[in-house]
């Protein structure tokens, strides 16, 4: 068994940046826990036009395995474009963690009559049991979305496959606009999403931006451009696909 566990670290030693996972889940969870100090109401006009549509409880649900399977396919496949993934993912999940710290939010739209026979109701039911509507401020199912479906596009190994680019889209968008149809969000936590994801577009996958802050990083601990030797090549690499 360790010598399993030598060849499997020795073959991806940057399972390393998997630590992060446990740390963000524990901060969300703790944030959770506090669910009943005062919040900031988040409500937009659209939001109330928008009907409640508890089909879209289905692809609300995908979203945990959509984000999750880019994120092993890209682990054991394709590793320079993983690090821009997780990038991409936990620069967008910090500041969620942060701005819901800071800034305590949460909105009133959520429906509180069921016909219980109705088996996606239930499945509602138990979403809104486990999740409450607070902390909603961007919408990290709106974000982790444009990541992965962003890391499919420019990802050669799956880009290459129309229909996995086509079918990764499909579920981006539905899982969008599930966050609305289930009242489970705002419309500005969705649109802040949005623009957020699209910042990150632009710094992970259109700028020289990570190779620049490897670099300096490096130089300030002594090993100039050489911080770590996997990492480096991997991140100096990637300068080749972008537009610096």
């Amino acid at each position: 068994m360790r010598q399993k566990l030598r060849i499997f670290l020795s073959r991806h030693p940057h399972i390393w940046t998997t630590l992060y996972l446990p740390l963000y889940l524990g901060c969300f969870m703790y944030l959770e826990g506090k669910e009943a100090r005062p919040y900031h109401v988040i409500h937009f006009p659209l939001d109330q036009m928008i009907p409640f549509c508890e089909y879209f409880i289905i692809p609300y649900f995908l979203w945990f395995l959509y984000v999750a399977v880019v994120f092993v396919w890209l682990f054991f496949k394709d590793r320079k474009n993983y690090y821009k993934y997780i990038v991409f993912l936990y620069t967008g999940m910090t500041v969620f963690l942060i701005a819901s710290a800071l800034y305590p939010n949460g909105h009133l739209l959520r429906p509180t009559e069921f016909d219980r026979d109705n088996i996606f109701i239930r499945m509602v039911c138990f979403l809104y049991q486990a999740d409450t509507s607070t902390n909603i401020l961007p919408s990290i199912h709106v974000f982790n979305s444009i990541a992965a479906h962003l890391a499919v596009v420019h990802t050669p190994g799956l880009a290459k496959n129309k229909w996995t680019v086509r079918g990764s889209r499909f579920l981006a968008v539905t899982i969008i606009l599930s966050t609305v149809f289930l009242k489970q969000h705002s419309c500005i936590d969705v649109f802040t999403g949005i623009l957020l994801g699209m910042f990150m577009n632009d710094l992970v996958y259109r700028s020289g931006m990570l190779v620049k802050a490897h670099d300096f990083i490096g130089k300030l601990i002594g090993k100039d451009r050489n911080l770590s030797p996997t990492f480096s090549g991997k991140i100096h690499g990637a300068a080749e696909d972008a537009e610096i």
